[in-house]
């Protein structure tokens, strides 16, 4: 990157939609390609958010929109190699995490004892074809992958094909962690810094429930340029799920899009921003980190070293529903939640291969579609 970066958005959904807007408030990151299946409905997404940049600040810089079908590998490359993003988000998936919760809510309550692991093949799948066709590309492009990160970016990895850096998960917390941290320390929230370090399973489970549940965590609180703070963590956790707790669902996006915003105006400005992010370098789980125009570097806390927070990571992985990931790629998935799948869905998948990611997404999706029907969605 010389001057201001081209991004390029991979998918224009809920989340990308709300990308696009706060990119395009900012003069270092208006500059913006969208890419997807129907080129028309993506010009009219971009002059809607062109339209509300110019009566809130400023007009930007007009984003245009190209077709990109991530199923045809050879034809994504080589629009690639002509439009030459410098940065790519990446959201689109084939099953969007919220699809399940519009089931009755005893229903999706049982679902979810799956936790998330399981539906990986949804947000694998096409994560694989597009970083396939970056590398086939030449352009050196940095991905930054919002779909299920925390297990994609690993997976992929293990190939050589890892998005540069995830976003979401970790970093959705940890606003909340702040200000909960303030208030029992008597501090003002900008003055306190929390490095959190922990998979998507915690970040999705505290603010529901109020505890850890099975979440292995490190969880560091200071005041600026200070030592660590002692803060009751369970007092901390009850927090988000009491005068801290959110608005979740598609609403709760919003949150999610700002964490996309802050890892993408880092790779922009190369600024060295703190930040929390799933994934980098495609490491597990999530992580402290300062992004910069290469990517993501860890920035942990004195006490944890790289192999341990790795290693911590893998251990909330597991409760999220992924046993372990082979050298090779190939997935094993954790007996207790795949056993969930099997019991409703009829859906039973002990382990995957990267490359059969694809089959195992249509009988997931399949499955899932009757499951929801019989439920009246």
């Amino acid at each position: 990157m010389t001057t201001k970066p081209l991004i390029m958005l991979v998918g224009v959904g809920d989340l990308s939609a709300r990308v696009l807007n706060m990119l395009l408030a900012d003069p270092a990151t208006d500059r913006v390609v969208l890419a997807g299946r129907d080129p028309e409905a993506l010009r009219r997404r971009a002059n809607l958010a062109r339209f509300t940049a110019t009566n809130i600040s400023r007009p930007p810089t007009p984003p245009t929109a190209v077709a990109m079908d991530l199923w045809d590998v050879d034809a994504t490359s080589a629009t690639l190699a002509e439009v030459r993003p410098d940065i790519i988000v990446m959201g689109a998936s084939l099953q969007s995490w919220r699809v399940i919760t519009q089931l009755p809510k005893p229903v999706f309550e049982e679902l979810d004892e799956a936790q998330f692991g399981p539906w990986l093949p949804m947000h694998l799948t096409l994560n694989h074809l597009l970083m396939r066709a970056v590398h086939a590309s030449g352009t050196g492009a940095k991905v930054v992958n919002a779909a299920f990160p925390d297990a994609v970016g690993p997976v992929l990895q293990r190939v050589g094909l890892a998005p540069t850096v995830g976003a979401g998960n970790v970093a959705n917390i940890v606003p909340a962690l702040t200000h909960g941290a303030a208030m029992l320390l008597d501090a003002d929230p900008g003055d306190v810094e929390v490095r959190l370090t922990s998979q998507h399973y915690f970040s999705h489970y505290v603010p529901r429930f109020g505890d850890a549940g099975r979440g292995a965590y490190d969880l560091d609180v200071r005041l600026t340029g200070g030592e660590a703070r002692d803060i009751d963590h369970g007092e901390l956790f009850r927090l988000l799920d009491g005068p801290l707790k959110r608005i979740g669902g598609i609403e709760g996006q919003l949150l999610t899009a700002s964490s996309v915003v802050r890892v993408v105006h880092g790779l922009a400005t190369d600024s060295g921003v703190r930040a929390h992010a799933p994934a980098p370098g495609g490491l597990p789980g999530g992580y402290p980190v300062r992004v910069y125009r290469h990517g993501a570097v860890l920035d942990l806390p004195a006490h944890l070293d790289e192999a341990t927070a790795v290693a911590l990571n893998e251990d909330c992985q597991r409760a999220d529903g992924i046993d372990r990931i082979d050298d090779d790629g190939t997935v094993h998935f954790a007996e207790r939640e795949m056993a969930v799948m099997r019991r409703l869905l009829g859906y039973d998948c002990p382990s995957m291969k990267l490359d059969e990611s694809a089959e195992w997404a249509r009988e997931l999706g399949a499955k899932y579609a009757a499951f929801a029907a019989r439920h009246g969605v």
